[in-house]
């Protein structure tokens, strides 16, 4: 029985990404802006309707360069039911994550538990949208407002998600996007970093490149985090073809809502209001369901269909941050990562085998 991942990379045809690559081997220009790389950052501007966009080799890196440039001191809040990068990005750059507990409903940070954990510290909120589930992004930003603090939003689950029409990558001061092979949109590796204030492009640019700011002159102690012309090249095909990927992954998540929606002790995330969805995942939270989410987790392995326990651990339980960070006001975020389970959902996932695998959870 062939296995049955819990995501499956998007990709163009072949001969397409070919025909778009085949010009590299005339121009011999592989990275540093290419012309493909500045066709992406135009025709993702157009897609997303955000004012900048600037592409980096991954999500995280884009994270970490963002964060430098804002210049950020002391106390983050963020939250910690969220993947390694988020975390790990704010401890790279010198400063201590403060964890918030998060929604019980769609696993977003908590704005209510917000202003009880700014100090004189606190330079920043890190927010992060979960499973493409928006944040509340009105709520947070009053709260910026009221402490002069930055936001940067994770957005590596909402690429093409709307907020009463409006692109997610316009909230906060900044957005980053990933874009890694997992993704709704691919360029293999690689991410972006949204925003609204045109003098940070020429920082965030310098910083992806050792922060040079002119062929004589390095103003940054920057890294390397440039997108090259292969990725780029990957993402003009694939962005072709995102809206009918999402259509299908719709499908999917509709056949999975069908079969579990009203089952005792089966949780299931439900659409936000204002929001357009991505459906990029399927949680699923087993809370007192007949079998608890370990079980359900190697049933399916059984079947060779692999689920994901995502996220778990949390972040602030990592073994690199244990008794260095404090996590014990996060009951929600405990419950909830003890629980959840994502199910497989990609575009090409046939729906046959999504009822399969409902009823391998159901029988």
């Amino acid at each position: 029985m062939s296995i049955i991942n819990v995501t499956k990379s998007s990709m163009p045809p072949f001969e397409e990404y070919i025909d778009e690559i085949k010009n590299i081997w005339e121009s011999y220009w592989l990275t540093n802006g290419g012309e493909k790389h500045k066709r992406l950052e135009s025709s993702l501007i157009d897609y997303l309707g955000v004012a900048n966009i600037v592409l980096f080799a991954n999500g995280h890196l884009a994270l970490e360069c963002v964060i430098e440039a804002f210049n950020l001191t002391g106390e983050v809040i963020t939250t910690p039911f969220t993947f390694a990068s988020t975390t790990h990005a704010i401890v790279r750059n010198g400063l201590k994550p403060v964890f918030c507990d998060i929604k019980d409903d769609d696993f977003t940070i908590d704005t209510k538990k917000i202003e009880s954990l700014i100090t004189e510290n606190t330079s920043a909120i890190i927010p992060v949208h979960v499973y493409g589930s928006v944040c509340d992004v009105f709520e947070i930003e009053k709260i910026a407002k009221k402490y002069n603090l930055k936001i940067i939003y994770d957005a590596a689950h909402t690429f093409g998600v709307t907020v009463n029409g409006e692109g997610v990558g316009n909230f906060g001061d900044a957005s980053m996007f990933s874009f890694h092979a997992t993704k709704v949109f691919n360029t293999i590796e690689g991410g972006a970093l949204t925003f609204k204030d045109d003098s940070l492009k020429n920082s965030l640019n310098s910083l992806k490149n050792f922060g040079i700011t002119s062929p004589e002159s390095v103003e940054f102690v920057g890294g390397n985090a440039k997108m090259n012309e292969f990725q780029a090249a990957m993402g003009l095909c694939n962005l072709k073809y995102v809206d009918r990927e999402i259509e299908k992954r719709k499908q999917v998540v509709e056949r999975y809502m069908l079969n579990l929606e009203g089952i005792k002790g089966i949780r299931l995330v439900k659409p936000q209001d204002g929001v357009k969805p991505n459906y990029a995942y399927f949680p699923v939270v087993f809370d007192g369901y007949k079998y608890t989410r370990d079980q359900v987790f190697e049933l399916l392995k059984r079947y060779n269909i692999i689920a994901r326990k995502y996220f778990y651990p949390l972040t602030s339980n990592f073994q690199c941050y244990k008794g260095v960070f404090d996590s014990t006001h996060l009951p929600v975020a405990e419950y909830i990562a003890d629980r959840v389970l994502t199910l497989p959902l990609y575009a090409d996932l046939d729906l046959e085998d999504v009822d399969r695998i409902c009823r391998i959870i159901k029988e």
